[in-house]
């Protein structure tokens, strides 16, 4: 904590962010949810933390500026994303058990592929929040062969009920990789730099498609590779510089 942070304390949801709890929205559902406490009593968004305040979440004590960390997951399907220890199908299951970690965005229970782990708050609000524009790529399967005026369609940005989504690009799978099906012709890949709630599956489905498989394969440079299904591994030191890089931190 800086001196400055001492003097005029530091924003309560950045603390946690910083501690490795949550991305700062996680903080805030913490908060709401009554479970962080500063010296005793039950902390609101206003509270701010100062060098000899206690918090608590859940009764156990929180610290901050853990060392940062950064680890790649291949998320399979049927994990949940949301940290529930009481969920035998939580992502929490599947995290180092000597680790704070969380994801920085989540994938769909019943969707697959990459996932950011980190206790890196600020890198977590900038690859999530739509302002910034990071883009993720997505192998998705069809039910059918998409016909190309869906796919510009879709492309340019299609209101499925929630108001129009941000343009994407788009483009038909050309090969097996990551591939569920024996046939490419109902593939297609898709870079969004938004992530509504299952946007990928609205969109097809306001053009009377259903998406059968959905794999991320990429969140800016990071990618799956060789990375099986279930398998977890720390990013590398140039993969690590290039994300900070590309997201504006050191």
């Amino acid at each position: 904590m800086s001196d400055s942070d001492l003097t005029k304390g530091t924003r309560l949801c950045k603390y946690l962010a910083e501690a490795g709890v949550a991305s700062r929205r996680g903080a805030s559902r913490l908060i709401e949810a009554g479970r962080v406490c500063i010296d005793g009593q039950p902390a609101a968004h206003s509270d701010r933390v100062f060098g000899s305040s206690q918090v608590t979440l859940d009764g156990e004590p929180l610290y901050p500026a853990q060392a940062k960390t950064y680890f790649l997951y291949h998320k399979p399907v049927g994990i949940d994303c949301r940290l529930r220890p009481d969920d035998p199908y939580s992502l929490i299951h599947h995290l180092p058990a000597d680790l704070r970690l969380f994801p920085a965005g989540r994938l769909d229970k019943d969707s697959r592929g990459l996932l950011l782990l980190t206790n890196d708050g600020e890198l977590t609000q900038r690859l999530m929040h739509p302002d910034f524009h990071h883009e993720k790529g997505y192998l998705i399967t069809l039910n059918k062969a998409p016909k190309p005026g869906d796919i510009a369609a879709i492309a340019a940005g299609l209101d499925y009920g929630e108001g129009p989504t941000r343009p994407c690009r788009i483009a038909v799978a050309t090969d097996n990789s990551h591939s569920t099906e024996d046939s490419s012709t109902h593939r297609v890949r898709m870079w969004l730099t938004q992530g509504k709630k299952r946007q990928i599956r609205r969109l097809w489905r306001a053009r009377g498609y259903l998406v059968v498989d959905l794999l991320r394969e990429s969140i800016q440079s990071l990618t799956l590779g060789e990375l099986g299904e279930g398998q977890i591994r720390a990013l590398n030191e140039t993969e690590r510089l290039t994300l900070l890089a590309a997201l504006g931190q050191k």
